[in-house]
């Protein structure tokens, strides 16, 4: 019975860990076609600010949590305005010199890479330098599940609800809203949406303040659980890529089954043998997904999806 307690909190840690680590990455990706490196860098971001609103400021928890959403909202929009679109710089450049210097990240996978690889470094200079090496930390709320010998924080299990609700509102976003209608259009077309009317650019724009939002919303949530130092986003990092590897092209549902079955994995090897080996069974997992299922588990369900259309 304890075992099998201890088994399901972990599968629960691990699967909202995983959803909430990979949801703003995987809409960024999925939408823009931007493999973004400094994802870990904007969960740090929302955990910074949740931690000085609370600490410092001395606002509620909560309320200092959707501060730190809105801080990492507005810092993604400035970040895709400068460096993704280079719409500012286009901007300056175009009364200066009368035309564009710099091409957008879209779809450019290694160009994208390479330009938030660096942003990751001076994010966590920048961090180290502003607020020193750590930041004060902020009491885990809602105590602990005691069962046996054993407890759990209450806090980290009802996590996995949260991670159901970023996904439920993720899948109300992309299929009940006409952003949602727009941003299917431009992946499924980008020039027949553009000819259509549709703004391609502001679609763009949203979609990475939106994707910088969730990052931000994963910093505040675990901010109560974490160490608050520069580095910290890269702990959520090699989650969040193995599970758009795993998920594939769906944003919402690859999520969700990649959350599902890395967690599971991550669950039953950290329970049996440590979290040091559930680390790597999930590395393991990612390696062989791209060798079999290089889609991912939705592209492998949309190609058999397609051949029983060809068949028919």
């Amino acid at each position: 019975m304890v075992n099998g307690l201890n088994l399901l909190f972990q599968f629960l840690d691990s699967f909202a860990f995983i959803v909430l680590a990979a949801a703003g990455l995987a809409i960024i990706f999925g939408i823009m076609g931007v493999i973004n490196l400094a994802h870990g860098e904007f969960i740090m971001v929302g955990a910074y600010a949740t931690t000085l609103a609370n600490v410092r400021v001395g606002l509620p928890l909560p309320v200092a949590m959707l501060a730190g959403v809105a801080v990492s909202m507005v810092f993604g929009l400035v970040v895709e305005r400068l460096i993704i679109s280079g719409a500012i710089p286009n901007a300056l450049s175009r009364r200066a010199l009368g035309r564009d210097v710099i091409d957008p990240l879209y779809d450019r996978l290694a160009d994208s890479m390479v330009a938030t690889w660096g942003l990751s470094l001076i994010m966590i200079q920048g961090v180290r330098i502003t607020f020193g090496n750590s930041l004060d930390q902020i009491g885990t709320p809602l105590g602990e599940i005691a069962y046996g010998g054993f407890s759990y924080s209450t806090y980290r299990v009802l996590l996995a609800g949260v991670a159901v609700g970023v996904l439920v509102l993720a899948y109300y976003v992309f299929t009940r809203t006409d952003y949602g209608m727009r941003a299917r259009a431009t992946i499924q077309n980008e020039s027949t949406a553009k000819a259509l009317g549709v703004d391609t650019e502001r679609t763009y724009m949203t979609t990475f303040a939106f994707g910088s939002g969730l990052a931000g919303l994963t910093g505040a949530l675990y901010a109560p659980t974490i160490t608050m130092v520069p580095s910290l986003g890269g702990s959520f990092l090699v989650e969040a890529f193995v599970a758009v590897v795993v998920g594939g092209p769906s944003v919402v549902l690859g999520t969700a089954l990649a959350g599902g079955l890395l967690g599971s994995i991550n669950a039953l090897f950290s329970n049996l043998v440590g979290t040091f080996f559930g680390r790597i069974a999930l590395l393991v997992t990612a390696i062989v997904m791209l060798r079999f299922l290089p889609e991912g588990i939705t592209g492998y369900v949309e190609r058999l999806r397609e051949r029983r259309r060809e068949g028919a």
